[in-house]
């Protein structure tokens, strides 16, 4: 693929909410969405429950989001992200988002694409370490659209980049801006809490490569802190199900009782800030730290739009370019 023509830069991400009154039918696309949330009763019933958890649920999540706004971000940084992405690549390159369960969608990204005659395109997936429940889920998706509304677009999918070395150099760079927050007299002793976001654990047990990626990416990480400590836990679990452990929260809990002299957490599944980092992290889990005594909690800032990190997606989309020709 040559990108001295016209070039689309397709980011996939989950979306979420652009107001409050978005927040009941987002949880029911979300719900809806098989390859992410298997509800009981089989596909026959998916919809029908999707319909009423996402009533049950939509109040208690109308608070979080009211607490950081009223909307999720994740729009704009993914936005934000593909700009800065697409000018680094060069004036022939445009950038666009599609998002799995909120808008602009993939059959929106698809047609603004036909009508400004774009003809190829890079579609990267912003989740870092590959999973059917949302990579996989996304790329059904826009597949799905492509083969609808513009079969003739030819493109190439990005879909993992857990190890990639200047991804794990952004994050490592962000490890070190959290970690200036704490005493230099202390800072070595802090450990570093990697928190990635929760799969079923009948996902992982029936081959989903997530658990592997995702500890691949901590291994990469702390290469970068030899001799550093560290904790791994898996947050945002909900519903009578099998989680992955351990729970973020119960890894709080440990360093309590360890006494630790704090903590700095790592949101890895996450490539910008959120409802999971906004609210979840930075309110629910400061405050649970507060009440175990640790005496100090500090998130890591997230990647967002800073330049070490836009630069790892330009070098990591050039490299993939680089091995089709």
């Amino acid at each position: 693929m040559n990108l001295d023509k016209p070039t689309g830069l397709v980011l996939l991400n989950m979306g979420g909410p652009d107001s409050l009154r978005a927040v009941r039918p987002f949880l029911y696309n979300l719900f809806s969405d098989r390859n992410l949330i298997q509800l009981p009763a089989g596909a026959l019933l998916q919809k029908p429950f999707a319909f009423m958890i996402s009533a049950l649920r939509a109040p208690k999540v109308k608070v979080n989001y009211a607490s950081i706004g009223g909307k999720s971000p994740l729009l704009e940084w993914t936005e934000k992200q593909a700009a800065g992405v697409a000018r680094e690549l060069g004036e022939q390159v445009k950038p666009f988002v599609a998002m799995r369960y909120w808008k602009p969608r993939a059959a929106e990204c698809l047609r603004r694409m036909k009508q400004e005659g774009i003809e190829q395109a890079v579609v990267l997936s912003m989740y870092p370490h590959y999973t059917n429940a949302t990579t996989g889920s996304s790329l059904k998706d826009f597949e799905a659209a492509a083969a609808r509304i513009y079969p003739e677009l030819k493109y190439t999918v990005i879909r993992e980049w857990y190890d990639w070395p200047a991804y794990l150099d952004a994050l490592a760079n962000r490890v070190r801006d959290g970690l200036e927050k704490f005493h230099e007299l202390t800072r070595d002793e802090i450990p570093i809490l990697f928190s990635a976001h929760a799969l079923p654990q009948k996902f992982i047990d029936e081959g989903d490569p997530y658990l592997d990626h995702v500890t691949a990416t901590v291994r990469g990480v702390m290469e970068r802190f030899p001799g550093h400590p560290w904790r791994l836990g898996f947050q945002s679990r909900s519903g009578p199900v099998e989680w992955m452990a351990p729970d973020t929260l119960d890894v709080l809990d440990q360093l309590g009782t360890e006494q630790a002299p704090g903590v700095l957490i790592l949101p890895i599944s996450f490539v910008s800030d959120h409802i999971e980092t906004l609210q979840e992290i930075d309110f629910e889990m400061r405050m649970h730290a507060e009440a175990i005594g640790l005496p100090r909690f500090e998130r890591t800032p997230s990647l967002n739009d800073h330049q070490d990190f836009l630069q790892a997606l330009v070098g990591l989309i050039r490299h993939n370019l680089e091995k089709l020709c």
